[in-house]
């Protein structure tokens, strides 16, 4: 009797450079991962994203052994899924999986961040990485967001701005408004520039690039004492807290308690960047709580799939994660 009564979820995190799905049953244990690269809309189109969608899932069932009828709920998070007019293409990809049985969740991929590290499963989630994003839900699963356009709409912090603040910085430095940085060198080298001039000049003309790769340049310097590196990673840390702050109040949260999620790789940058960020929240929003994101995102899906049901997702959760953490870790390529 009891197999055959098993309900299972499924969670779904759609990047633009990787994709993961995630099949557990009710009691959190893992049975079924799948992943693939980019599968975002926005990084491969849509026909291509709907082949990745169904590739994704079908491993992770396949895997898992489990039929798509038996799947009760599921929570899809997408890189690209950032306005309403991006539901309908997203439902559509969806629906074409053909899972008649399931109560379906769809949120951007920042969401299944928040729901994966917040231990309540609502609060905020603040993502530096490439660039930046930053998402809210409350108890009543109200949302508060910001437009994730990066610097081209104010919103700064991730290592792409980072690195521009930074060339920003040697060129203040050349041109004698600002001090000196060892950054300045630190560029030259990593370019392969003859000099601070050559370095200027081919950054212009696009005989060199400085991505966000080059971000953990300025960590290493800030790290060594340079203060303009310094004072770079202290801005980034100030304004991926005013992400926070936004979303704060546009939820009405600041006299909450309530745990703000730190997603992304930039955060290994450590407490050059978290001090001031949790500084700039905390006088806002004092009872926040600065945590890591430690899960896999796409655990987060499956536990939006299981909140569509009805479930207290409080019980299946810490299986959930320890369970994820281990299987992903056998399987991932």
């Amino acid at each position: 009797m009891g197999g055959s009564q098993m309900r299972y979820f499924l969670g779904v995190d759609v990047g633009n450079s990787k994709s993961h799905a995630l099949v557990a049953d009710e009691n959190g244990r893992t049975v079924g991962f799948g992943q693939a690269g980019a599968g975002s809309w926005e990084a491969i189109g849509w026909v291509a994203a709907q082949d990745v969608l169904h590739d994704i899932v079908g491993q992770a069932l396949a895997q898992a052994g489990v039929a798509k009828a038996a799947i009760a709920g599921a929570g899809f998070g997408y890189a690209g899924y950032d306005w309403p007019e991006d539901r309908p293409g997203h439902l559509t990809m969806i629906e074409s999986l053909g899972l008649t049985n399931a109560h379906i969740a769809l949120g951007n991929d920042t969401l299944i961040g928040l729901v994966a590290g917040a231990e309540a499963g609502w609060g905020v989630v603040v993502v530096a990485g490439t660039s930046n994003n930053c998402l809210g839900r409350d108890r009543q699963g109200r949302e508060g967001r910001m437009t994730g356009a990066g610097a081209w709409m104010g919103e700064y912090g991730g290592a792409t701005e980072i690195v521009r603040r930074a060339v920003q910085a040697v060129a203040v430095s050349w041109t004698r408004r600002g001090p000196q940085t060892v950054l300045t060198d630190e560029f030259v080298a990593r370019t392969g520039a003859v000099d601070a001039a050559d370095l200027l000049a081919g950054l212009v003309r696009q005989r060199y690039a400085l991505s966000a790769a080059a971000a953990p340049v300025v960590f290493e310097a800030a790290g060594q004492g340079d203060a303009v590196a310094q004072e770079i990673i202290n801005w980034a840390g100030c304004a991926l807290g005013s992400l926070a702050i936004g979303v704060i109040r546009q939820l009405d949260l600041a006299g909450e308690s309530f745990d703000v999620v730190l997603s992304g790789s930039l955060y290994k940058g450590g407490t050059l960047l978290i001090d001031p960020m949790q500084q700039t929240i905390q006088a806002v929003a004092p009872e926040a709580n600065l945590v890591r994101l430690v899960a896999p995102p796409v655990v987060g899906g499956v536990l939006l799939g299981m909140e569509q049901v009805g479930m207290d997702t409080a019980v299946p959760r810490q299986r959930l994660l320890h369970s994820s953490e281990l299987h992903i870790a056998t399987f991932e390529k």
